[in-house]
């Protein structure tokens, strides 16, 4: 039997089991007679009569901990309300050991300034509140300390913070290295470049990264930066062809049709977004929260500072450009010696594509059309279906992409 007091808190079980529920944290308002009036932590009332189940709340788990090693009930009802009641309060990091736990806010907090940077600098996991800048000093410290190599491992979900996560370690290590030289501002400045061309809106996140990647920071003995390299991986080329609902290509192709003068565009003879395939399968080509035209101009300014020429920016822009033009490609079905076979509906999107690429249009649409095989020592060249043209063309332009992307990179 369990004794009940009004202000007493106490773990509500859920009346059905499930995969995803869990108990609930409540407070006993009144208690009387057999019945306990309780409020749970979504602020709903409950009226108890001894038939739910119910059990008393751990003094530590009632006003939440710093480091949920010390909470008294160490269980995923616990754990989740720990997160919950501090996340309430805007503090969005919590510590489980020397593994910290951030709750996405979805609003910019006032805890990333350059004095909270020295507030946490010099000083050991737990001597601070928990906050993202004391797991980057703490690796930093480490490393000076032992001179071994600190890898700092940020995981979650689409939408928990992960990108801007390492925005912020990065941010830390460049103010504490002790110089702010010109490699720490490329360091800084290559992050503009590899979400324009890596990240995209998605249902869950507005800047979801489609990709992974791992960063090296190389230090000198007087834990001074002197260089970095990023590897990446896993890139999500086929959000380059088709899109989900409300979901949008990567950023890049939106930046730079709002953001290039018209004489680029017409250049490159180029519109707007609404104009491509490519870049309207999503129903959507706004995204609320970012000023494409904005982010465009970071994006040049961050390639000047990591030293792209202007000729390479240009043919970047190229062949963004003739991806576009790709997908607008139509194709209709024919009859061909009493085979499938496939023809282009309007050669105008093969001869912009074809230009930027400088290769001959004829070529193009021979590779998009067609399908060689060699069998003893000949060529047999075959037509293609519509569907198997699409595939062509579609993997074509990851390919491309993809081999931009890693070039950038």
């Amino acid at each position: 039997m369990v004794i009940l007091g009004k202000g007493d808190h106490v773990w509500l079980e859920p009346e059905t089991k499930g995969e995803f529920t869990v108990a609930i944290g409540a407070r006993v308002k009144f208690h009387d007679s057999g019945r306990v009036h309780v409020v749970d932590d979504d602020g709903n009332e409950h009226w108890l009569d001894g038939k739910q189940k119910i059990r008393h709340m751990h003094s530590h788990s009632v006003e939440g901990v710093e480091d949920m090693i010390g909470l008294g009930d160490l269980n995923e009802a616990g754990i989740l309300r720990n997160l919950l009641i501090r996340y309430m309060d805007n503090l969005i990091y919590t510590y489980t050991g020397s593994i910290m736990v951030a709750v996405n806010p979805y609003q910019i907090l006032p805890i990333y300034t350059a004095e909270q940077i020295q507030a946490y600098r010099d000083k050991k996991i737990g001597e601070r509140p928990p906050h993202i800048f004391a797991i980057a000093d703490n690796s930093y410290f480490n490393m000076r300390r032992y001179q071994r190599d600190q890898c700092v491992i940020i995981s979650g979900e689409s939408g928990a913070g992960k990108t801007e996560s390492t925005k912020l370690i990065l941010q830390f290590l460049a103010a504490v290295s002790g110089q702010h030289s010109w490699i720490e501002q490329q360091i800084l400045e290559a992050n503009p470049i590899m979400e324009a061309f890596g990240n995209a809106k998605t249902i869950r996140n507005d800047n979801s990264s489609r990709f992974g990647k791992y960063i090296d920071i190389h230090f000198n003995d007087k834990g001074t930066i002197e260089g970095a390299k990023i590897e990446q991986y896993l890139l999500e080329k086929s959000r380059i062809v088709t899109q989900a609902h409300d979901e949008r290509n990567h950023h890049i192709f939106y930046c730079m049709l709002v953001g290039m003068t018209k004489e680029e565009k017409q250049k490159l003879d180029v519109g707007s977004a609404t104009d491509y395939w490519y870049l309207t399968q999503g129903g959507s080509i706004f995204c609320d929260g970012r000023d494409d035209t904005k982010e465009f101009a970071d994006i040049r300014s961050a390639m000047k500072v990591l030293m792209f020429q202007d000729k390479e920016v240009w043919e970047i822009l190229k062949i963004l450009a003739s991806l576009l033009h790709l997908g607008n490609i139509k194709y209709i079905a024919i009859e061909m010696d009493n085979m499938d076979a496939t023809e282009i509906q309007d050669i105008q999107s093969v001869n912009k594509a074809a230009k930027l690429m400088e290769v001959r249009a004829q070529d193009l649409i021979d590779a998009l059309t067609t399908r060689s095989i060699v069998t003893q020592g000949e060529i047999v060249t075959t037509m293609m279906s519509v569907g198997n043209s699409q595939d062509v063309r579609d993997a074509f332009v990851k390919g491309i992409y993809g081999r931009m992307f890693i070039w950038i990179v």
